[in-house]
């Protein structure tokens, strides 16, 4: 059994849903990440995913692309990032997943950096911009080497693909709650809800609800009906706010453990 499912079973035994924070690696500099990533591991984070920067961020919002900027203003690079997973691989066990695009991977090459990143420990993988109609290239090698793709699903997402890829996934599903970029509206709990709870009849996969949460009271009203909340803007932007000032750490510790306590 793999992280991902043993954490998911573990939770579900509780009755209480995951908390996956996202933050971009290498903002402000990798050295700063591997500290946070640290921290967000002692603060109650179940699962944590990692974004690998690109110049072209087109999911996302102002916050998140300008997060991807300072990462490679720094000089984070994908085979960097993946020596810092194995570093923090020494000290746990939480799941990590990398979230990104697919150009950096393909440049990487698909089986080399299938290989590269089981070896550092990526439990997940989670490409916003390769359908599945094209991923066959890089499927093969993600799954000799044991690290699930996740697949996305969208309120625009039409039933019978939603129905494809649900069958494809791995996991987890990721289940973005509204359309446009991340960090652009606030969530709407019970429009969201109907929406996964029809997904939930479509697959076995926990559902984890990202894109618009921000706090944690919103994190407490999806994690009624969710399997995992992702919270993403909302971290990047205290990490813009405070780079790699002594107050960053313990501001982010503060954050997580508050939204963890939200969605308890």
């Amino acid at each position: 059994m793999g992280r991902i499912q043993a954490t998911f079973e573990r939770l579900q035994q509780r009755g209480e849903p995951a908390l996956i924070p996202f933050i971009t690696a290498g903002d402000p500099d990798l050295g700063t990440t591997e500290k946070l990533i640290h921290a967000l591991v002692e603060s109650g984070a179940d699962l944590i995913e990692l974004g690998f920067p690109f110049s072209d961020p087109m999911a996302d919002g102002p916050t998140i692309q300008a997060s991807s900027e300072r990462a490679l203003a720094s000089g984070t690079t994908l085979a960097a990032i993946l020596d810092l997973v194995g570093r923090v691989r020494q000290h746990t066990n939480v799941p990590i997943v990398l979230m990104g695009y697919y150009n950096p991977v393909f440049s990487y090459g698909p089986e080399k950096f299938a290989a590269d990143a089981a070896r550092a420990g990526i439990d997940g993988l989670l490409l916003v911009d390769l359908p599945p109609e094209e991923d066959g290239e890089l499927l093969c090698h993600l799954r000799k080497a044991g690290i699930c793709l996740i697949r996305l699903l969208a309120p625009t997402t039409p039933e019978a693909r939603m129905d494809s890829l649900v069958a494809r996934g791995e996991g987890f599903v990721y289940y973005v709650s509204m359309t446009g970029v991340t960090g652009s509206r606030q969530v709407d709990a019970e429009a969201i809800e109907r929406q996964v709870r029809d997904l939930r009849r479509r697959c076995d996969l926990p559902v984890a609800v990202g894109f618009g949460i921000s706090s944690p009271a919103d994190a407490a009203a999806v994690g009624r009906f969710a399997d995992a909340v992702v919270v993403g803007s909302a971290l990047v932007k205290i990490i813009a706010e405070l780079g790699a000032s002594p107050e960053l750490v313990p501001q982010v510790k503060t954050f997580v453990r508050t939204l963890k306590d939200g969605i308890r």
